[in-house]
């Protein structure tokens, strides 16, 4: 999937602009990255356009165990946009992943994160 078509779907999911879905894209992933132990975000961006891979680079081992809702502020700070936009971002770009990567490797990808991410999911899929 190309860049493009990413941040597409993730705006029309969202909701949002274009400017805004690449924002919450890039924050969305840079947190992930952050959540996930390395070897799952080394995973990732094989699956992901070139232009989303440096961003889920891994800068600590082990993940530290943070709940959705600070995920959810770590994004809102990043993209400069409030918690509720934020939600149905994560949410957005989640699914895009999921498109992405493809069922297996999103599973295991949300297996490190707690239940509530999929609750996000549903949020961004009632918004369109």
């Amino acid at each position: 999937m190309a860049e493009l078509a990413f941040i597409d779907k993730v705006a029309e999911r969202a909701g949002v602009p274009e400017d805004q879905a690449r924002a919450l894209t890039e924050a969305t992933l840079r947190t992930l990255a952050e959540r996930l132990t390395a070897g799952e975000a080394d995973d990732l961006p094989a699956h992901l356009p070139d232009q989303f891979r440096a961003l889920l680079i891994k800068g600590q081992e082990p993940a530290p165990d943070f709940p959705l809702d600070e995920f959810v502020d770590r994004v809102a700070g990043r993209a400069g946009v409030p918690r509720a936009i934020a939600e149905r971002g994560i949410g957005s770009v989640l699914q895009a992943m999921h498109d992405a990567v493809g069922h297996k490797e999103f599973r295991d990808v949300m297996s490190q994160l707690p239940r509530e991410f999929g609750d996000l999911m549903d949020l961004s899929h009632r918004q369109r």
